[in-house]
């Protein structure tokens, strides 16, 4: 009896796997996971820090976060309101730096796997409408028959 593992079929990676592992490995890559981490890192904690400010704020600094500004509404609401609004700012950001930074390099490298590959990628909207075959669309007259047949 022996231990060692043989790889199964699942874990032996086709062509487009070894390309695809192939191109993980490239300059274009390792390029495109800088150009996704400048923008991640440095947005995720600047919002970890104004998210903990106003936790820490709300729990130590109750009296500075119970002034009011205007009304009933005080320092607190405002900060609150204040997170949701910085969420949506950062997504928007994102899609934003995402558009005109990732996107082009990821389709780039989308192109190039491609054109290894042999194959031209092809929009959707681009492909010919799908034919229904010829039995598809013929009646079942076979099945007609048979029904008949059994009523009677």
């Amino acid at each position: 009896m022996s231990t060692d593992v043989q790889p199964t079929d699942a874990e032996v990676p086709d062509e487009r796997g070894r390309r695809a592992i192939a191109m993980q490995a490239s300059d274009e890559f390792a390029q495109l996971r800088h150009t996704i981490r400048r923008f991640i890192f440095p947005m995720t904690a600047a919002f970890l820090v104004w998210y903990l400010l106003y936790v820490v704020l709300s729990a130590y600094a109750r009296d500075f976060m119970g002034t009011k500004v205007v009304g009933n509404i005080n320092i607190a609401f405002v900060f609150g309101i204040l997170q949701f609004v910085s969420t949506f700012l950062i997504a928007w950001l994102y899609s934003r730096y995402a558009a005109q930074r990732f996107d082009p390099q990821a389709e780039s490298i989308k192109a190039e796997l491609d054109a290894e590959a042999g194959t031209a990628a092809v929009d959707p909207a681009d492909a010919p409408p799908a034919t229904p075959t010829p039995a598809a669309t013929a009646p079942a007259e076979a099945d007609v028959t048979k029904d008949e047949g059994a009523a009677k």
